[in-house]
């Protein structure tokens, strides 16, 4: 766990902190698994005391393991398959992510989602309770400054969503895990997000789970946020799309100078609204994306592992593990 992480106060919005879903049996990590929680205060093991010299290091790109993320898209897209944000589906997969993040030495929680019925890209959905999990490093105070990453579960219902957004999720935990054992410049949060996919035509019937998280933040919580950074649609392509909500974003400005120092090609996005990063930025913090080139398959059943590529999700790991390192 970061050094920064390890000298803060525990603390985690509890008001909507639920129980873990039921158990997904079909984890294929060799990993003992770790069921979080059901508790607002998430179990973890006791870490050791370390002396100066066994201090972390910083993280770096060259820290990531993309196999991590390979092995999750086609967990997630292949045998877990579409995960509309109400069904069980979505729950096996929550409890996967929520397992996994345990096992890294994060201490993990569900948020919860209430969602209404709609209709989601042709397809009537039910309304129904989603949860966000939310992954925190030990010891954590949400009223000091630290960073969030997060990508959204969720499908819409017709679509295996290997990229969208098994891939974006892949790369959270393959960052994560590199995280869990080196410093970051602030603390990070990690969220796998629920009900990102829209339920109707407007704004408000789009990114429930982020906007879930960003309602329940105390003003100090708020301050605290020193940026978002949302991957969604992560693993096609050659280049990097790192989008923003308006013109410019500080946010968008960092992340395109770490991937000036890895060399990781990029094309800015302007004016990208569709992915949880807004939900952040229409509330005045600051906030980016990560991804969305077109591909065929999209919001289909055409959206496998196959879709996917290495090389892609290799790029975005790097570029936000030297986005997140110390400088």
């Amino acid at each position: 766990m970061t050094g920064t992480a390890r000298r803060l106060v525990a603390a985690v919005p509890a008001a909507l902190l639920v129980a873990a879903c039921s158990t997904d049996t079909s984890d294929p990590s060799p990993a003992p698994a770790t069921s979080a929680s059901s508790t607002p205060e998430a179990s973890t093991s006791p870490e050791p005391e370390q002396s100066p010299s066994e201090a972390p290091e910083p993280v770096s790109a060259d820290d990531l393991d993309v196999a991590t993320a390979v092995r999750t898209v086609r967990h997630l897209a292949g045998d877990v398959g579409p995960r509309e944000a109400t069904g069980p589906a979505f729950a096996r997969a929550a409890d996967w992510v929520a397992r996994a993040f345990t096992r890294q030495g994060y201490d993990v929680a569900r948020q919860r989602i209430d969602v209404p019925a709609g209709e989601s890209w042709g397809v009537a959905v039910p309304a129904g309770r989603s949860v966000n999990v939310v992954a925190t490093p030990p010891g954590l105070d949400p009223s000091r400054p630290h960073l969030v990453v997060g990508a959204h579960l969720d499908t819409v219902p017709q679509a295996p969503g290997a990229e969208d957004n098994a891939s974006g999720v892949g790369v959270v935990l393959a960052v994560a895990e590199a995280v869990a054992r080196h410093d970051t410049r602030l603390p990070v949060v990690f969220v796998a997000f629920g009900a990102e996919e829209p339920r109707g035509p407007s704004d408000d019937d789009h990114h429930y789970g982020s906007r879930t998280y960003v309602a329940t933040l105390s003003a100090a919580e708020r301050e605290a946020v020193r940026g978002m950074v949302s991957l969604d649609r992560v693993g096609v392509g050659s280049t990097v799309p790192v989008g923003s909500a308006g013109e410019s974003d500080p946010v968008q400005d960092s992340l395109l100078a770490a991937a000036r120092r890895v060399g990781v090609p990029t094309v800015p996005d302007p004016r990208q609204r569709s992915s949880d990063h807004w939900s952040f930025v229409r509330a005045g913090l600051p906030g980016a994306r990560l991804g969305s080139t077109p591909y065929v398959g999209y919001h289909s059943a055409g959206d496998v592992p196959s879709v996917v590529e290495r090389a892609q999700l290799e790029r975005v790991g790097r570029l936000l593990l030297e986005w997140l390192a110390p400088r």
